[in-house]
């Protein structure tokens, strides 16, 4: 029972982790270039932002990681007037920095969807698109 106890008692601190990095309102406008396609915007600076990625020995999930830096990231450029963050490189020691862009209204709506079109070895050829938009 005790046992039960302690690990109770040791994980409420990891889950609290992330309660207080939140998307404002000014962050939900601002988008992730994930393919780094900022063409056409202007460059309003650049971000770096830092969390946690361990507690004591105990290292932090990489991906709940890098989600909080996206979200820290989009938060601090809407302060910026930039509407679009680009990651400048992967997340290290739990910072990351991140380019930060004006592409204008609906910019990322505007642009053409990514196309990948690939030849089958029966001669025929197949296009496909993304499920979802980053």
């Amino acid at each position: 029972m005790k046992a039960i106890r302690l690990v109770l008692v040791a994980a409420v601190p990891l889950a609290a982790c992330s309660w207080g990095i939140k998307l404002d309102s000014g962050g939900q406008k601002v988008r992730t270039a994930w393919d780094g396609n900022v063409a056409g915007c202007k460059d309003m600076g650049q971000i770096t932002v830092s969390v946690l990625d361990h507690l004591g020995p105990v290292d932090r999930n990489g991906l709940k990681v890098s989600d909080e830096l996206d979200v820290m990231a989009r938060n601090e450029a809407a302060g910026m007037s930039a509407d679009t963050i680009k990651p400048m490189g992967e997340p290290r020691d739990g910072q990351q920095s991140f380019g930060a862009y004006h592409c204008g209204p609906g910019e990322h709506e505007r642009r053409s969807p990514i196309r990948i079109q690939q030849k089958n070895t029966d001669g025929t050829s197949t296009e496909t698109f993304p499920v979802k938009d980053h």
